[in-house]
């Protein structure tokens, strides 16, 4: 007996080892959310403004506006490491969950990718609309190319980004004026596009249509547009690997920083996040708890979050030296500075 179930023993840790490795070494299906980097709207990324301004009055500016982010590791046809997920469960500032909490099954790494790289337009596009709003300046609503099919016959003619200004010398200013011109195209016709490209770069495309896939009779482009908003001076909004819609209200901060006099932070370190609509409206975001860590651990003493998630900023609790006022509006957030600043209470998230 005493022989069988040392044997027996012996096979449960081998079978344990083995299930350990098989832990180590394959991705278990997991999403850790760890603090990630922060960049200052009012600064530089690589050498570069982060929002270049020209073409209009602009001002010096000093400190810090960070929008913050948040490192992911794991996705929909990815995983994590059991070391990473057993020091993820440790570490307070680090978040380890299922993956299915974050993405339904058919979802594939590129569809996320490609969904967050449009809500990031998106939101610097409605970061655009809701600072010149704030500052009572006119703003521009256009019609752009929001997506290119590869193989179609606008490939190589048109790009992601690029505002349409006329189809066929018809003027456009809405999606559906996209719609209407090419109502009286047939397959095989020829189309003239004229787009804006750049500040410096006007000029027509011409394109041969090809058949809709899904309606043989009506002509293709193979192009995706969508409305967006620009400034009527040059604003170039440029940061690459960041995703998702939550950096509007910091971008919209740096804006109006840089075009009003002043210091809108006094030259202080102030960080934040949250979506943000045309009209101001400050919107829910996720990963409040590893956004908090990463800006205090980078130096900011003010964090701006979202009046919406305040019961996450309670459940998280605040990082000691840093001070969290919440805001519902880009002028919450503009009067919440400009009280810090004046040594005046903020508005807290209280339970």
């Amino acid at each position: 007996m005493a022989v069988r179930r040392s044997l027996w023993l012996g096979a449960a840790g081998g079978l344990g080892a083995v299930l350990l490795a098989v832990g180590v070494l394959v991705p278990l299906p997991y999403v850790e959310l760890s603090p990630g980097p922060t960049f200052n709207t009012i600064g530089e990324v690589d050498g570069k403004p982060l929002i270049d301004i020209s073409g209009t009055p602009t001002f010096p500016t000093e400190g810090n506006l960070d929008l913050t982010t948040v490192n992911e590791r794991g996705g929909p046809e990815t995983g994590v490491y059991l070391g990473r997920v057993l020091a993820g469960w440790a570490d307070p500032s680090t978040r380890v969950v299922p993956r299915e909490a974050f993405y339904p099954d058919d979802v594939t790494t590129q569809e996320v990718q490609q969904q967050n790289s449009r809500d990031f337009s998106d939101s610097t596009s409605d970061s655009v609309a809701a600072a010149l709003n704030y500052l009572h300046r006119p703003v521009d609503k256009v019609v752009v190319v929001s997506s290119v099919l590869t193989g179609e016959p606008a490939d190589g003619h048109l790009e992601p980004g690029d505002q349409i200004l006329a189809i066929d010398g018809t003027t456009v200013t809405t999606p559906q004026d996209v719609s209407t011109a090419m109502s009286g195209v047939k397959p095989g016709d020829t189309v003239s596009v004229r787009v804006k490209r750049s500040d410096t770069d006007t000029h027509v495309e011409r394109i041969t249509a090809t058949s809709n896939p899904r309606d043989p009779g009506r002509a293709f482009l193979g192009i995706a547009v969508s409305e967006t908003y620009r400034a009527p001076f040059h604003l170039q909004i440029t940061l690459g690997g960041v995703g998702g819609p939550s950096a509007g209200m910091m971008l919209s901060l740096g804006i109006i920083d840089k075009l009003t006099p002043g210091q809108l932070n006094g030259g202080r370190y102030v960080a934040g996040t949250g979506t943000i609509t045309p009209e101001g409206a400050v919107g829910a975001i996720g990963g409040i708890a590893q956004k908090m860590v990463g800006a205090r651990g980078n130096g900011a003493t003010l964090f701006l979050a979202p009046a919406a998630n305040c019961s996450d900023v309670l459940d998280a609790g605040v990082p000691a030296g840093l001070t969290v006022a919440k805001v519902s509006t880009l002028s919450d957030a503009v009067d919440a500075i400009r009280a810090y600043l004046q040594g005046r209470p903020v508005p807290a998230c209280t339970g």
